[in-house]
């Protein structure tokens, strides 16, 4: 089978990598000298630095020659989605489309499969892989665990028995809110995550977050159609243990160098990569005015990346202050 990964970040080197150990694999990027350099030296050394590209990945920069293939997976930004998607529909339409794009698109609070509905309408074969991740674990082999999310429940049967791998366990799964939900917002809680480490507040506090991060993101999930035990496999619960406690997590970076004292321009241009919980906490909180969802920790994590005046302590210390609940959530 010829698999088409569009965009070559980290994520997008890395499934290319993993699929090409089965698969013949199609690496699309749209920059000229990124293609031009893993074509010669067969490394991303911007992206995935430790992870040689096998033999078998044509690396291309000509999109009709990515779309020829029998399977589109695009893994570029979410911000790169629609465009992506668009061209794609343009030059083969109706061949099976994956993404994995994480968040929430930035004004209209979309999530990942509106806005490929939106290009190419609800009856499209597609879904999201999603799930606990990281780019270099994934290429260098290590055991992982993915969920492959539809609402076609025999699509995400069919393309998990095409992808599966003893390595790279893929599961069906046809709650897509649930998986995407899952999925965007862990970002969020991982930088509050990465604050609270930052600041020293130890492991009961970084627990507590996880705990309570997760009933936040069930409360909205489940407002918007997802299956609360969604939330509590690989694409929720498994994706945010990851995110908010491995130092690889790009977002739980972004809350460490926060509780520094660093400027948010400032990281986000060392980190050279997207982290994606910064525009989603923005997007989420949209999404929870709009359902009538109470959300502290997102709208805190908000609070401290986009309203300018307020400190990491600040924020921390506002969250300690609210008032117990009942736990469950009720």
């Amino acid at each position: 089978m010829r698999i088409a990964v569009l965009g070559a970040g980290s994520w997008g080197t890395a499934l290319a990598v993993a699929f090409a150990r089965v698969h013949e694999v199609v690496l699309w990027s749209r920059e000229a000298e990124q293609v031009d350099a893993l074509a010669r030296e067969r490394i991303n050394h911007d992206y995935l630095p430790d992870v040689p590209l096998p033999d078998s990945i044509h690396v291309t920069g000509n999109l009709d020659h990515a779309a020829d293939t029998d399977l589109h997976l695009v893994a570029t930004p979410l911000a790169g989605l629609r465009d992506t998607v668009r061209a794609l529909a343009a030059r083969r339409p109706g061949t099976p489309l994956l993404w994995a794009c994480k968040g929430l698109e930035i004004d209209s609070a979309r999530l990942p499969h509106e806005i490929v509905f939106a290009e190419i309408g609800r009856n499209a074969p597609c879904g999201a892989l999603t799930g606990p991740s990281f780019a270099a674990e994934v290429g260098a082999g290590l055991p992982t665990a993915i969920t492959l999310a539809a609402n076609d429940r025999a699509f995400a049967s069919t393309w998990v028995r095409h992808l599966h791998q003893p390595l790279f366990r893929i599961y069906a799964n046809d709650d897509l809110v649930g998986a995407e939900i899952g999925g965007g917002l862990k970002n969020v809680i991982a930088i509050a995550a990465g604050v609270s480490d930052g600041m020293g507040f130890g492991l009961n506090t970084r627990a507590a977050l996880i705990t309570r991060g997760l009933a936040e993101i069930t409360r909205l999930g489940v407002a918007l159609g997802a299956r609360p035990e969604s939330l509590m496999g690989l694409a929720g619960m498994g994706d945010l243990i990851l995110t908010c406690t491995g130092d690889l997590s790009r977002n739980r970076r972004v809350g460490l160098a926060l509780a520094r004292g660093e400027s948010l321009p400032d990281i986000l241009r060392t980190l050279g990569q997207v982290a994606e919980g910064v525009p989603t906490a923005r997007a989420a909180m949209m999404l929870a005015k709009r359902h009538n969802v109470e959300m502290p920790i997102t709208e805190a994590v908000n609070t401290l990346l986009h309203s300018g005046h307020a400190s990491p302590r600040e924020v921390i210390e506002q969250l300690l202050a609210r008032e117990p609940r009942y736990e469950p959530d009720r």
